[in-house]
């Protein structure tokens, strides 16, 4: 079973990458989605209530860490910000509050790739633990590109309310 789960673990990573940030075949990845957003960007909101881009981007590095505090067994942590899911953003708006938390997000994916190519070969070796933990780390990259969408979608409404090329 170990050289199918190489295998698979190989896919797994690129497959993560791809949705993050390398070349993929379905346009941009998250990484790509977020590419030269401002702060007033990923600040912005379509409606009342809705999620901006910002948010976002943070709800997307906390889904990473959730995936990879289960693939690791590790009690429940705090991540690096108060709360869960989804954190109501900007607190402080402007660029370096943006970069700052784009950088959590780089940390957490980085954290992430990490954790998934060092699964504990036992893991690896147990076709339901094995089974559960593909099952993961395949949902938290379709949870990037499904986010990548929604952020091109809010860049291109921006665009249109403000008349410029978000």
């Amino acid at each position: 079973m170990a050289r199918s789960s190489d295998t698979e673990l190989k896919l797994l990573l690129e497959a993560l990458a791809e949705a993050f940030d390398k070349k993929s075949w379905h346009g941009p990845n998250l990484r790509g989605s977020l590419r030269g957003v401002t702060a007033q960007q990923a600040a912005w909101r379509p409606m009342g209530d809705r999620h901006n881009i910002w948010e976002l981007a943070l709800h997307t590095a906390y889904w990473k860490y959730v995936v990879r505090r289960k693939l690791t067994g590790a009690k429940k942590s705090s991540f690096v910000l108060k709360g869960s899911n989804f954190f109501p953003r900007p607190v402080e708006p402007g660029e370096a509050a943006w970069k700052s938390d784009l950088a959590i997000l780089e940390a957490e994916h980085a954290a992430l790739l990490r954790t998934v190519a060092h699964l504990p070969a036992e893991w690896r070796e147990d076709p339901k633990k094995w089974r559960a933990a593909c099952h993961l780390i395949r949902g938290a990259a379709a949870h990037d590109v499904y986010h990548a969408g929604q952020i091109r979608l809010l860049r291109r409404m921006i665009s249109g309310a403000h008349g410029n090329d978000a």
